[in-house]
């Protein structure tokens, strides 16, 4: 069985232990989100989102990190097992006219995942984005930490602080330009390494509007850093600092 084959097994059997044996709970809902349309921060769009932050047994739907099954845990705050989540593409048009188009992909991987307390966490995910196009996808990871707080009158913040990793392939994918590229898009050749691609440090916010029911607000400041800051693309037509601005309202179950 492949690698592919058997994390997609994994998830579906901690979806079916959790329908067998769990209720669901935490937030769905609908929102907008103001965003750079690609990593290298070229321009802006606003798109229409859904927001997901449920949890049924093990397993947890996060807008943000996919699906992910907590199929190990112990009793001291830790939990790891498999996830799968999307990795949005980019259109090699506008500013990027003459790059190569990136489609959607899949990323298959596994967390690991230390919450001693329900309102802090620190967390590592690595996996690889499949299903791109030739020379596209590659490794990528993430370290992170998570706490929430109340901010009183029934308002809970929330702070997290991401380092984004990404191996060679991924970066080239996204911030390197070849020399076909370079010559019909007048962006100058980079070849792209791996390591550190960015820092995010998000502040969120749930301001509750009665019942079930939940305003929430968060804003992302994204630096990003070394082959991904370096890139010709960033210089010439994105931003080293970028932001993102998301609401929403949600339902909680």
């Amino acid at each position: 069985m492949s690698r592919t084959h058997l994390l997609l097994a994994l998830l579906l059997a901690g979806l079916s232990t959790a329908a067998r044996c769990a209720p669901l709970t935490g937030d769905a809902g609908v929102g907008l989100s103001y965003q750079p349309s690609e990593p290298a921060g070229s321009h802006y769009e606003t798109k229409p989102m859904p927001y997901l932050d449920l949890t049924w047994g093990d397993v947890g739907i996060d807008s943000d990190e996919g699906l992910t099954w907590a199929a190990l845990k112990t009793g001291n705050g830790w939990s790891a097992g498999p996830l799968a989540n999307l990795v949005e593409g980019r259109n090699g048009n506008d500013r990027l006219r003459g790059l190569r188009d990136v489609p959607d992909m899949v990323e298959l991987g596994g967390f690991v995942q230390y919450s001693p307390v329900d309102f802090w966490r620190v967390y590592a995910q690595a996996g690889r984005a499949e299903g791109g196009g030739h020379g596209q996808g590659g490794a990528l990871g993430r370290l992170g930490t998570e706490l929430d707080y109340p901010l009183g009158g029934g308002v809970f913040g929330a702070t997290e602080l991401v380092a984004h990793f990404a191996d060679q392939r991924m970066n080239q994918t996204f911030f390197g330009v070849d020399a076909t590229e370079a010559q019909a898009s007048g962006i100058g050749a980079y070849r792209a390494s791996g390591g550190l691609q960015n820092w995010t440090l998000s502040q969120g916010a749930r301001f509750p509007l009665g019942g079930h029911w939940s305003l929430l607000a968060n804003v992302d400041w994204i630096h990003l850093e070394g082959a991904a800051a370096d890139s010709s693309i960033v210089s010439q037509r994105g931003h080293v600092n970028q932001g993102e601005v998301q609401t929403a309202v949600a339902y909680k179950f």
